[in-house]
């Protein structure tokens, strides 16, 4: 009988050493949920921190003209996603500040908070969105060649380009070279650390083709004799290209959403492209 009796004690000692443990961890749970939510709120949106500041910050390549091209003798970016930068730092009651990125290091700078928004023909990948949230895409877009006239009609398909022999380039780190390297096979596949002369060596003949998307092929064309678009109506993919926002920030990403619709409706993108196109 006493040994019941003190097993009844002893049980009745631990719960309610359970109920004060419990009791205890409350008050300081609560707090810390509390100071969690208190941080996020601190931090809060873009859509509040950028008119704030009066500044957008943008990180972009500066290497994929018509889109994005930095000036090494000036300092100076220029092109359509450059114009469309500015305006919605406008829109925001803010200026652009432009930061250098590369197309391997883009994504993973903006979730490192060196920049607000990613901008420069930044075509929506499902690895990318992995790590960002995309706007609404502005342009539909996909790979093709870009050859000399002369070869033309000598690389209309990939079983054409894919052929011992041809020498095709490509430049690093983005959606190109995993184009490329997913469909060349027997072609020798050479990358051009620089996108801004890579077309050079297609015209000075040391390489033959250069799949990008279409938009590039167009403008590159246009501004090089020498070189044609091959199908740019027609690519061998679909892609589009839409501006890399935070993961996370809801509010900032429905607000250029807004802004991307207005801007592709209203004429704004219609006008910086024919800008650069005419």
């Amino acid at each position: 009988m006493r040994r019941f009796v003190t097993l009844s004690a002893l049980a009745a000692v631990l719960a309610a050493t359970a109920a004060g443990s419990a009791l205890a961890a409350g008050p300081t749970a609560a707090p810390a949920a509390t100071a969690a939510a208190s941080a996020k709120h601190q931090r809060g949106t873009l859509l509040d921190r950028v008119p704030e500041r009066g500044v957008l910050r943008v990180c972009t390549t500066g290497d994929y003209r018509p889109f994005t091209h930095l000036d090494p003798k000036t300092g100076d970016y220029t092109g359509i996603d450059i114009d469309m930068a500015r305006d919605l730092a406008k829109s925001l009651d803010a200026k652009p500040a432009f930061t250098a990125t590369t197309w391997a290091k883009l994504v993973d700078d903006l979730a490192a908070g060196r920049c607000d928004v990613a901008m420069g023909g930044v075509s929506v990948t499902l690895a990318r969105a992995r790590k960002a949230y995309f706007s609404d895409p502005y342009l539909t877009d996909g790979k093709t060649p870009v050859v000399r006239c002369e070869d033309e009609q000598k690389y209309q398909t990939l079983e054409d380009i894919d052929q011992p022999g041809v020498r095709v380039i490509v430049n690093p780190g983005g959606t190109n070279e995993q184009f490329a390297r997913a469909h060349i096979k027997r072609a020798t596949l050479t990358v051009h650390p620089d996108n801004t002369t890579i077309f050079d060596e297609i015209i000075a003949g040391r390489a033959d083709v250069m799949m990008t998307d279409a938009s590039e092929t167009r403008y590159q064309a246009k501004i090089h004799p020498e070189l044609c678009a091959v199908h740019p109506d027609k690519p061998f993919s679909f892609s589009e290209k839409a501006y890399v926002l935070p993961r996370g920030d809801a509010e900032f990403k429905e607000y250029v959403d807004q802004w991307v619709h207005l801007a592709t409706h209203d004429g704004t993108y219609a006008k910086y492209e024919q800008d650069w196109m005419k």
